[in-house]
């Protein structure tokens, strides 16, 4: 059985799976992603994942104020990526190197 949740942990996943539903369920952030180009759709989700991944691994869980602007963050953000002129977005190469290690699993530096 999990721990009880604090008001500012179900934030944070309330936001995650917000996030997240560019695949897995049909709200609001899932149709905004299905309103966006197929040939863009990647993307997107490439974006919001690794935003999350390197926010979530930056911060630690009791910095309250960060955690809060995150949030906060995270919500105009989407909400911005929910405008139908947005037809894309950028994707750095280390997005790009990131996904491919997420997928992978783990890179092993070998001598």
């Amino acid at each position: 059985m999990s721990a009880r949740k604090s008001g500012l942990q179900k934030e944070v996943l309330a936001l995650y799976r917000r996030f997240e539903a560019f695949i897995l369920s049909s709200n609001r952030a899932l149709r905004m992603v299905h309103s966006k180009p197929e040939s863009t759709r990647p993307k997107f989700l490439l974006f919001v994942r690794y935003t999350f991944r390197a926010n979530a691994s930056n911060i630690s869980p009791r910095n309250v104020s960060a955690i809060e602007h995150v949030l906060r963050k995270g919500a105009r953000q989407i909400a911005m990526y929910e405008n139908t002129a947005v037809k894309d977005c950028w994707v750095s190469d280390e997005m790009l190197a990131w996904e491919k290690g997420w997928k992978t699993g783990p890179v092993q530096n070998t001598p």
